[in-house]
């Protein structure tokens, strides 16, 4: 058999992202899937590595940023949503939790068909993304959590109230110039309405 006729079911697991509910100790005004959730993180490393480039003397690479950030919730559609106060709640549980992950990683790369697995093990397998790019995306999930926050804030929900002070103080501590001009130019704006939004065009 021709391996182009092999049934093969990896995007049938990812477009099953889109019911991988986030944020599952916490009661939401506006529930998120890891699906949008994972386009958001996608355009604000883009965004965040075209900074780094224009105003910083940065040379990554945008394009592989913005694809590697599509993917790096992938392995939830197997693991699920692990919250991340129970995630980070000791270090044996980060440990087992990173193994799991890593087999997680495994299982859809075998997914694929062989000739395609080399170009997706550096968008799936964590430990094979270049440092800098992985500090981008990380730096992007960062961004994209304190939206969510923010929103939640603003619909009158307390229980983010916690996680927005704690992403907040690390948001401002970040070392990363890009992530300082993102927040200064790009984040003001996206509490506003879209009558305010015209009014400033």
């Amino acid at each position: 058999m021709k391996e182009s006729t092999i049934t093969c079911t990896f995007y049938a697991y990812l477009s099953r992202l889109r019911w991988i509910k986030r944020w599952g100790l916490k009661r939401n005004a506006h529930e998120e899937n890891v699906m949008e959730h994972s386009w958001e993180v996608s355009v604000i490393a883009h965004t965040l590595a075209l900074i780094k480039n224009r105003y910083f003397d940065g040379s990554v690479d945008a394009n592989a940023i913005a694809a590697a950030a599509l993917y790096h919730d992938v392995t939830e559609v197997i693991t699920g949503d692990l919250p991340t106060p129970i995630k980070y709640h000791s270090t044996a549980i980060n440990q087992a939790y990173k193994q799991i992950e890593k087999q997680a990683e495994l299982e859809l790369l075998n997914l694929l068909p062989e000739r395609l697995r080399g170009d997706f093990e550096q968008l799936i397998q964590h430990d094979k993304l270049p440092e800098e790019h992985a500090q981008i995306i990380k730096a992007a999930d960062k961004i994209s959590a304190y939206l969510k926050c923010q929103a939640e804030l603003k619909a009158g929900n307390p229980e983010f109230e916690l996680a927005a002070a704690q992403l907040s103080r690390q948001l401002n501590e970040s070392t990363q110039p890009e992530v300082a001009f993102f927040m200064t130019s790009f984040f003001p704006s996206c509490s506003m309405t879209q009558d305010g939004l015209k009014k400033t065009n």
